[in-house]
């Protein structure tokens, strides 16, 4: 198979493009490096496509593998012939090279095989000739034979249409011309399975729709019924439509013998290959379904992970809980602890006073500005509790709810254990929550994406797939907005391109040793970190305490001297850099011109504009530039909300059917697809992510269930 060729039309680009990425890959090149400092090599594509070919490639490889592997099984049974050549050199799937492969792959014993034993194989070859003027009736008595039990005519002929429906069965093109039909035709039908039983599955208790457009949430919907077994699922094509097409292949004119083979038939498409088909149906079903969530949480994800930080603030974590107590944690701006305690704001009103004293408190001792709310249990007393001490205080202090997912799930890890020994689970759950606020991004890559519930059906997908998407996306996330060398946890070190778990470790170590880093250079010094890793981590890691000011951009060692070299080009020195005094930088790139800079610095025009937007704003963060979180002071319920009245809301998951936005009433509301936009859209993910600040207005509001209704679509008149 020619992969590049391949790859260049599935991507839509050109062939040069795929043959450089397939080389960098191939070179052990991480897809961050790729997609950030080999820019000319493949013409400035995304990591996200990149990810994309990279997983593709890896597909078609082991495609040509199993292809290759087939072809040596069937030549090894002395049974390849041209046709069978040429029919696997034209299968595009792994499923199609297997129908190639099923006539010659070793069966466990079938009612066809016992058939073989008894002798009744030449029988079986007589009938398939289909010869107008032979009878069945009349060959069957000459293969009866008791010692090997054949006992009469009729079990004759019985064995010998069973070898005819597995050699029908085993037809590569039926099953293929079968599998698109019913791709195409066939429906998904599920009923109860306990039909008297009220359940979350109740709407698909009596539901069917065509294969070819069901959406992917229903069809997970319908396969955890049927896992819980609330529900029974099959999946229904026209019967007389999918003999037809067995028919066509296996049944040749008219007489005694094309007639036995049609009943050969009709017991293959109902005993062996219908079933088959049904299972693949179901099995692509699953698989599209499941890559379409997969896809829709890692753009959750990444959305969640880039939310803008709240920097440089004094943060206090609340973990609300009712019996055990409302966990506090005061953090300072970079994250260390300062202080924590346990209050209990909703127990009597001597114990909500004491709470309001010891929070208020620490609100002063340490100059606390902004309150993390965990969103689980006790939230709504807990933010209600928050909102009193903040008015009652009338200091500037505002509050945000976060999401907590995940959270008891670090608290309880051993890396949280390595990081607060000294605190008991319930601490840790709060200081992570203050420190989810201040940054989002470093402090949710210690937890297993999974956990961190901005998905659907997260826990049925294939786990390998899974990780994999997700852990690409945190990796993506990190290394776009950087990490600093001298401040960073091992967690979010292992992130970096090119830095393995104990690398990670090693840097923590020889930090701790010899103190922060004061140059990039100085990570060769680092044990196990050779120069492959440093060429793949260096331009994501940032020194802000060097004299060199490139070791604090997202500038690759590699091209220092092309940046210093249009420093001189345009006029500067590098203590302009620092002092902020190369706003004209761009200007006189452009008066040069980007392809004549280029060619004079050595470098290509991407890496010219990458260095040129990295000058002029050193230490840069991508997430400063997005819409600030809403912050809150006073909180709503749900008895407050009424239809027609508007909020602004933060969104909070984007799911096929709509996206879930926090309007500071503890319970989300959701907006349906339906009310996203005037305009149609085929998923909300094309108007919407996780964080958007949003003005929605209330539809309606089911105090007995805890739904909120809400809609974005203009107001008519």
């Amino acid at each position: 198979m020619d992969f590049v060729q391949t790859l260049a039309n599935q991507f839509q680009l050109q062939q040069w493009q795929i043959q450089k990425v397939i080389e960098l890959i191939d070179e052990g090149n991480t897809i961050p490096f790729i997609a950030r400092y080999r820019k000319e090599a493949h013409g400035s594509l995304d990591d996200q496509t990149l990810r994309e070919i990279s997983e593709r490639l890896e597909y078609l490889r082991s495609l040509e593998k199993r292809r290759e592997e087939v072809a040596e099984l069937i030549a090894a049974s002395g049974s390849m012939t041209d046709e069978i050549s040429a029919a696997l050199a034209a299968a595009a799937t792994l499923s199609e090279i297997d129908d190639v492969y099923r006539p010659f792959r070793p069966k466990r014993r079938t009612r066809a095989s016992v058939a073989k034993e008894k002798g009744l194989e030449p029988l079986a070859d007589a009938i398939w000739e289909q010869k107008r003027n032979v009878v069945p009736e009349e060959l069957a008595p000459a293969y009866v034979n008791p010692e090997l039990g054949v006992e009469t005519a009729e079990d004759a002929l019985a064995g010998a249409l069973d070898i005819l429906a597995e050699r029908i069965s085993d037809d590569a093109g039926i099953r293929k011309r079968l599998r698109v039909v019913a791709m195409a035709q066939a429906e998904l039908v599920s009923k109860a399975a306990k039909p008297d039983e009220d359940s979350v599955y109740a709407q698909y208790y009596d539901f069917r729709q065509p294969v070819s457009k069901i959406a992917g949430h229903r069809v997970l919907a319908v396969d955890r019924g049927e896992r819980e077994e609330f529900l029974k699922v099959r999946v229904e094509l026209d019967r007389p439509k999918g003999l037809n097409i067995v028919d066509s292949v296996s049944v040749s004119g008219e007489g005694p013998c094309a007639e036995a083979v049609r009943r050969a038939a009709s017991d293959a498409y109902d005993r062996l290959i219908f079933p088959a088909i049904e299972r693949e149906v179901r099995n692509a079903l699953t698989e599209s379904a499941a890559e379409s969530a997969i896809r829709v949480f890692s753009v959750n994800l990444r959305q969640l992970l880039m939310q803008p930080p709240v920097k440089g603030r004094v943060t206090m974590g609340l973990d609300p809980g009712y019996r055990t107590g409302c966990k506090v944690a005061v953090v300072d701006a970079t994250g260390r602890v300062l202080d924590t305690n346990v209050i209990y704001p909703t127990h009597s009103q001597a114990k909500v006073e004491q709470a309001k004293q010891v929070v208020s408190g620490l609100i002063r001792k340490y100059g606390v500005q902004v309150i993390a709310i965990g969103n689980g249990t006790a939230s709504r007393e807990t933010e209600l509790f928050a909102a009193d001490v903040i008015r009652e205080l009338g200091t500037g202090v505002s509050y945000m709810v976060v999401s907590e997912a995940g959270a008891s799930v670090y608290s309880a890890s051993k890396l949280a254990a390595q990081e607060f020994p000294e605190f008991d689970v319930t601490l840790r759950s709060a200081v992570s929550i203050a420190r989810r606020l201040q940054d989002p991004l470093a402090e949710l890559v210690k937890i297993d994406p999974k956990a961190i519930g901005v998905g659907q059906y997260q826990h049925d997908m294939p786990k390998k797939q899974l990780e994999e998407a997700l852990g690409g996306v945190v990796e993506d996330c990190v290394n776009t907005v950087g990490v600093d060398l001298n401040t960073a946890s091992p967690s979010l070190l292992e992130k970096v391109a090119g830095v393995s778990a104990a690398v990670s470790k090693n840097i923590v170590t020889y930090r701790e040793e010899n103190g922060a880093f004061s140059s990039r250079a100085e990570l060769k010094k680092v044990p196990k970190l050779g120069p492959k890793a440093f060429e793949q981590c260096a331009g994501f890691l940032r020194v802000s305490e060097s004299r060199n000011i490139l070791d604090n951009t997202a500038v690759h060692p590699e091209s220092y001297d092309a940046a210093k070299a249009l420093l001189r080009l345009c006029g500067y020195r590098e203590d302009d850099v620092k002092n902020g005094k190369i706003a004209g930088l761009r200007e006189k790139v452009s008066a040069v011109g980007e392809e004549e800079a280029a060619k004079r610095i050595g470098a290509g025009v991407p890496t010219l504009r990458d260095i040129v937007t990295e000058l002029l704003r050193p230490g840069r963060d991508p997430r400063d530039e997005l819409p600030a979180p809403l912050l809150r002071t006073d909180v709503l319920g749900m008895e407050d909300l009424k239809p027609g009245m508007e909020l602004t809301g933060t969104v909070r998951n984007v799911i096929d059917f709509g996206a879930f936005v926090d309007i500071g009433v503890h319970q989300d509301g959701l907006v349906h697809i339906s009310q996203i936009c005037d305009k149609f859209i085929k998923h909300p993910g094309e108007v919407l992510k996780v964080g958007d600040i949003v003005k929605v207005r209330v539809l309606s509001v089911d105090l007995k269930k805890q739904r909120i209704s809400l809609t974005m679509k203009t107001e008519k008149a």
